[in-house]
């Protein structure tokens, strides 16, 4: 979704000293903060409570199964914006080919580029953003592959990617310079 306008103008530096130290800590060297960060940094407090939620730490997932999670739970709310940040951030990284990137946006668990564990998690997804629960057969696939601390972040995980989902598409963020775009399908 490319769009003109924002619907709230990000702030512009100097940021408040915790608002700047946060950025400091979060962005690359080089690379400007992204407008999702810069229109939170509006409201110190607010930003503040954002970062706080954040789940990018070293948890009970591996840097794969969370970007999955992220990508999947973003293309599914159509949040252009996060899904292009994550993929240029951490795709390759995370090693999430061209084909399972694709799929994140137009395709289904059972498309043939997916481990069972990635059926797992696009599965979750799919079930959390279509009925906002998860049913017995698949909380318990779910908890014998990753236990329940894992099950807890990845509940929160699909939640906050949701919500910032929320935010960017309702604010009608710009996408990001050099950010993944969706692909055709």
């Amino acid at each position: 979704m490319t769009v003109a306008m924002a619907r709230v103008a990000p702030a512009t530096p100097p940021f408040p000293p915790e608002v700047q130290g946060a950025l400091d800590r979060i962005m690359p060297p080089g690379m400007p903060p992204l407008v999702l960060f810069t229109t939170l940094a509006r409201d110190p407090r607010l930003f503040g409570k954002f970062f706080a939620g954040s789940l990018l730490d070293r948890g009970h997932l591996t840097l794969r199964q969370r970007e999955l999670v992220i990508h999947r739970t973003t293309a599914l709310c159509g949040s252009e914006y996060e899904w292009g940040v994550h993929v240029r951030g951490f795709a390759a990284k995370a090693g999430l080919d061209a084909a399972q990137l694709a799929s994140t946006v137009h395709g289904s668990a059972d498309d043939p580029c997916w481990s069972d564990e990635d059926r797992l998690l696009i599965r979750l997804c799919d079930a959390l953003h279509g009925g906002c629960d998860v049913d017995d057969a698949l909380w318990a696939a779910l908890s014998a592959r990753f236990g329940e601390p894992a099950c807890l972040e990845l509940l929160l995980l699909c939640g906050f990617y949701r919500t910032v989902a929320y935010l960017t598409n309702a604010l009608r963020l710009p996408l990001e310079a050099g950010a993944a775009r969706f692909p055709e399908a």
